[in-house]
């Protein structure tokens, strides 16, 4: 990580509410992270003050603002989550970030489409707050309505976002991919890119499209990590570069990655 800048520091929370069922956006102060994070990249959060859990939880960030608190959406899943629910405004958190490599910007006069799958929705609020002038579409996916967030509940931005679930409880009945595809055929040929993040099953999906109609895509891939720093290789990922195929890790080297380069049939 030689090179890139990262911050060790004591956040206190400004806010952590509940958005959605088992679903909370928490806000910490924290300008230095702020002043120089990117949509895609993450930080480690280490739950409480204590040793337990000892382990630090990665959390994209979802936004940030010009007072310096950045946003972390979440779901509870396991522990440490539960946890993190349960703490409360003016407690603080140890944060370490901003970590990763983000998406990079769309080219001048490309048209940008977000896909988002459940909590994947994350990093692209705070891309789709950063690139509004070349936004075309920003489609989510859940399995029913009661996942959903709603994105006015967040405040982090006015993007208009295009809903499918899969039982029709919302928006389009179907998969988010069915957006996407509409989508695409709407655009100048030779003139998109598709941004995504969500389950491993949507990104293949996504990728395949893509691969098919020429479009240039940038996925962000979810990891089990325990370092964030590419020393414990947990998450190490089978990627074709130059010619050959290595492994890279979702941390480091990542987690924004061309799907085009991503061995899906290894994952």
């Amino acid at each position: 990580m030689a090179g890139v800048l990262m911050i060790d520091q004591v956040s206190e929370i400004i806010s952590n509410r509940k958005v959605a069922e088992n679903t909370f956006l928490m806000a910490l102060d924290s300008p230095e992270i702020a002043s120089s994070a990117i949509p895609g990249q993450f930080v480690m959060v280490r739950v409480g003050n204590g040793l337990d859990p000892l382990l630090r939880r990665p959390f994209s960030l979802c936004g940030i603002d010009g007072d310096g608190l950045i946003f972390c959406l979440y779901r509870i899943v396991g522990r440490g989550t539960s946890i993190l629910s349960r703490m409360n405004t003016g407690e603080t958190l140890s944060v370490l970030g901003p970590l990763g490599k983000g998406f990079p910007a769309p080219e001048k006069q490309e048209h940008a489409l977000l896909v988002a799958g459940g909590m994947g929705i994350a990093p692209l609020i705070f891309l789709s707050e950063k690139i509004k002038s070349a936004l075309s579409g920003f489609f989510a996916g859940y399995g029913s309505s009661r996942d959903l967030v709603q994105f006015a509940d967040l405040n982090l931005g006015d993007s208009k976002i295009s809903i499918a679930t899969e039982d029709g409880s919302a928006g389009h009945k179907g998969l988010v991919t069915d957006l996407l595809e509409a989508g695409l055929v709407q655009l100048p040929e030779g003139m998109s890119k598709v941004y995504a993040c969500g389950p491993l099953p949507m990104l293949k999906a996504v990728s395949a499209i893509t691969a098919g109609k020429n479009v240039p895509c940038q996925v962000s891939l979810e990891a089990s990590m325990a370092c964030g720093l590419g020393a414990c290789q947990g998450c190490a990922v089978k990627v074709g570069l130059d010619g050959g195929t290595e492994y890279g890790h979702v941390c480091q080297d990542g987690p924004v990655f061309d799907a085009n380069v991503v061995d899906w049939e290894a994952l």
